[in-house]
């Protein structure tokens, strides 16, 4: 009887300290308003998937990719493609339009904000094995196109990768 009760205790206590656990990353990471990306985003679709000549090529593969994502791996797998847009994609696209170009420098800050927030949790994001590969994936099929037509082909998947974050972190924006 007494080692039924500890082991329902030490069940009990180690289920709350996964649930806090579970609860602090999701408040950590996302603390924007995904709907003001999306909007933005939405403002430049048409006109950026208009310049990508691969319409059979995809670079974030959201069938292979990232639904395939264990709730463990979020976290890692977040903190990697906001790195893989901020350091990649938004610097490898050129634009001339000056209001698609207004609208990327936005979302690009907004990448960099939620990148700065997430460093703050670095203690709490833990990247295994099948986060590290999914993210290899996304780099290796950007890495397969020249530059230009990669930056051009990510930036016209960014709905992609906001519905991702959108679902993953549901509740944990900034209602607006």
């Amino acid at each position: 009887m007494k080692a039924l009760c500890v082991s329902l205790c030490l069940l009990g206590a180690g289920l709350f300290l996964c649930s806090a656990h579970t609860r602090g990353l999701r408040r950590c990471l996302i603390s924007m308003n995904l709907h003001h990306m999306e909007d933005s985003f939405r403002g430049i679709k048409a006109a950026i998937q208009a310049k990508d000549t691969f319409q059979n090529v995809t670079i974030l593969s959201p069938s292979e990719t990232l639904h395939g994502i264990k709730p463990l791996d979020v976290c890692c797998v977040t903190k990697n493609l906001l790195a893989f847009y901020v350091d990649r994609v938004f610097k490898d696209h050129q634009e001339l339009n000056p209001q698609i170009m207004r609208k990327i420098s936005s979302l690009a800050n907004s990448f960099l904000y939620m990148q700065k927030t997430l460093q703050q949790c670095q203690k709490l994001c833990h990247c295994r094995q099948e986060a590290t590969n999914a993210t290899r994936i996304i780099h290796d099929n950007y890495d397969q196109l020249e530059v230009r037509s990669a930056a051009i082909k990510s930036l016209g998947e960014l709905d992609v990768f906001l519905a991702w974050i959108d679902k993953h972190h549901r509740g944990t924006s900034a209602a607006s």
